[in-house]
């Protein structure tokens, strides 16, 4: 039977294709076109390793004479080969690189998720975050989108599709040419230290935290702010007693008009010298405020010292330069100090950072990290650089800077 069965269907597909070949083609219709479709193919690339920008990379005029645009990649390492980063090239629209990191040099601006230990190995199912800061001269023409040059190699290669050395182009992105929300500063006098901010990878600015099943960074600009005295000094006495910290309890400023969201005041003040234990996920902001400032934007004021002294409500509406409240030493926090940032929702912790700006204040100078590095336990004494000095407006305080603000 089966010889008889194949014989049949042979015989078939012939006469159909026979009878294709010599029918007569029908006439083509009056309005019909003979031209080729012209539908371009794009050409496909393998990427195995994924990635993908945190958010919307916004600007930031800053107050070391650069406009910067921080923002985070988060990379997947989707094959079952070892990745390691070679180069990072961030481009602009017109092709024009704009940061390269090269082999080790991108260390420090990374995290390979699961690891132990600083590198920029990204093993088979691993992620990696990736901490970027391109910069521009301030008055110059921002890049409208940014792309990113991605140079990978793989142990093992599978060619011909995996090979050892390959570079994804990968991550386009649209810059956002939005200005900087405009605030007033909280805080006021002089000798204000910016120990903890944007846009190095400091504690801050790596807090990319996995909240409500996505990756946020609420503290991207975030702000730690200490009081250097007339020695350079935040510490006067015992590191472990809150009456060291001279400027304990001073005065806490609303940086706009608008209303308190939510607040807490019924946690007591830390032990200064350590970091707290056994803090849960709504504690580490310690007593705080978020206030709403309009069109989307939270301010966020933390650390606060407890039993709400201004007596403040939720649904308040509080008036920029307004006093709301007194820095303390609450929550997640070694020493007093206020923590400042403004943010896309009214979660302190499931939000995005916003970057904003001063609307004016005197830059006083700055320090080293190396000198806070070695100092900071210590409480100072701090070396201040008064090179840059001078007032400023619509700017935001880099890292390290010593910032005085209206009284």
């Amino acid at each position: 039977m089966r010889p008889t069965m194949i014989a049949v269907s042979v015989l078939a597909l012939s006469a159909l294709l026979l009878a294709g070949c010599t029918a007569a083609a029908p006439e083509p219709s009056a309005d019909a076109s003979t031209e080729a479709p012209d539908t371009q193919v794009p050409e496909d690339d393998f990427t195995p390793v994924l990635a993908r920008t945190l958010s919307t990379p916004r600007p930031l005029p800053a107050t070391d004479g650069l406009v910067h645009i921080a923002y985070e990649l988060f990379l997947s390492n989707v094959t079952t080969q070892t990745a390691t980063i070679e180069s990072i090239d961030v481009i602009d629209g017109d092709g024009q690189s704009l940061l390269r990191l090269d082999g080790d040099a991108a260390v420090p601006w990374m995290r390979v998720m699961g690891a132990t230990a600083p590198g920029r190995v990204i093993g088979p199912g691993q992620g990696a975050l990736v901490w970027l800061d391109v910069t521009v001269d301030a008055g110059t023409e921002l890049p409208e989108s940014l792309t990113h040059d991605i140079a990978f190699s793989f142990e093992p290669g599978a060619p011909p599709i995996i090979t050892d050395q390959m570079t994804e182009r990968v991550a386009s992105v649209e810059v956002d040419q939005a200005e900087p929300v405009v605030i007033g500063p909280p805080l006021k006098g002089a000798g204000w230290l910016n120990g903890n901010s944007c846009c190095a990878v400091t504690p801050h600015r790596g807090a990319v935290n996995a909240i409500n099943g996505a990756f946020h960074a609420p503290e991207r600009y975030a702000i730690d702010y200490v009081r250097l005295d007339e020695n350079g000094s935040f510490l006067s006495g015992p590191v472990d007693e809150l009456e060291s910290y001279p400027y304990f309890g001073a005065d806490i400023i609303a940086v706009g008009d608008g209303p308190i969201v939510s607040m807490r005041f019924d946690l007591p003040e830390q032990t200064p010298g350590a970091n707290p234990t056994g803090l849960t996920l709504d504690e580490y902001g310690g007593n705080h405020i978020v206030q709403d400032l309009g069109d989307g934007v939270y301010a966020f004021y933390a650390h606060l010292q407890p039993g709400n002294p201004l007596a403040v409500e939720v649904g308040q509406q509080l008036k920029k330069g307004e006093t709301i409240a007194l820095l303390g030493n609450t929550g997640n926090t070694d020493s007093p100090h206020l923590h400042f940032h403004l943010m896309d929702s009214p979660s302190p912790l499931g939000s995005n950072g916003i970057p904003f700006v001063y609307d004016s204040f005197d830059l006083e100078g700055q320090i080293t990290a190396q000198e806070l590095d070695e100092r900071i336990a210590a409480g100072g004494p701090f070396t201040l650089d008064e090179a840059d000095a001078a007032a400023e407006k619509d700017l935001y305080p880099i890292w390290l800077t010593v910032t005085s603000y209206p009284e």
